[in-house]
């Protein structure tokens, strides 16, 4: 069982917590870690929808919710597992809260699913349970074959300029035998910048580089 402490739930100050930690580590040799959450299974990720919820992706491919205070609700706030390919660096791997969250229930995900193949994909909030969302609601905005197992890659979060931006790995097994993150026709070994409110299923910002 892994357990998470309280120092990685602090959405935003994570650079200032890890900034002041190795400050304190030159004077103290036994610095202080309290527990905040336990009895989740592969968690990989941590987000925030702009309240005091926190969202913890399972590799397995589910998202629970916890309150402020650690407690885990008891169902989950997606289950998609029917669809995530689980096993060493495949699963469910990242989740974004979309700018207006608040306003139409966006998020997108990250997850390794049938074929070995990445899925970048919007679900919707229920409207009427925000402890809840809909699985039916799926909208796969991309999908990329990986060639291997490992290497996937799977962050993604929300700029500034409200641009999404998610990373792909290079493809797997080892050394990168497919030269693919130096081939710019390759979407693997990448960071890319997608515009989620144009385009069908998405735009590309007119200054992206490439």
């Amino acid at each position: 069982m892994k357990t998470l402490s309280k120092i990685l739930f602090v959405p935003g100050l994570l650079l200032q917590l890890l900034t002041a930690s190795c400050k304190e580590t030159q004077t103290a040799t036994n610095p202080h870690l309290e527990l905040f959450a336990s009895g989740l299974t592969t968690p990989v990720c941590i987000a925030n929808a702009g309240d005091s919820r926190l969202f913890i992706i399972d590799q397995h491919g589910i998202i629970v919710v916890l309150d402020s205070g650690g407690n885990k609700k008891a169902e989950p706030f997606l289950d998609i597992r029917n669809r995530v390919t689980y096993g060493g660096e495949r699963g469910l791997l990242g989740i974004a809260f979309h700018p207006r969250y608040k306003d139409n229930g966006y998020f997108y995900v990250n997850y390794v699913g049938a074929g070995d193949s990445t899925h970048i994909s919007r679900f919707t909030a229920s409207g009427t349970n925000p402890d809840k969302a809909d699985a039916s609601s799926e909208f796969n905005i991309l999908t990329i074959h990986q060639p291997f197992t490992n290497h996937n890659g799977g962050d993604l979060h929300f700029g500034p300029d409200g641009y999404l931006y998610f990373a792909l790995g290079d493809g797997g097994s080892a050394g990168d035998p497919g030269n693919r993150a130096q081939n710019l026709r390759e979407y693997l070994g990448k960071i890319h910048r997608i515009d989620v409110n144009s385009g069908n299923p998405y735009g590309i910002p007119a200054s992206n580089p490439f």
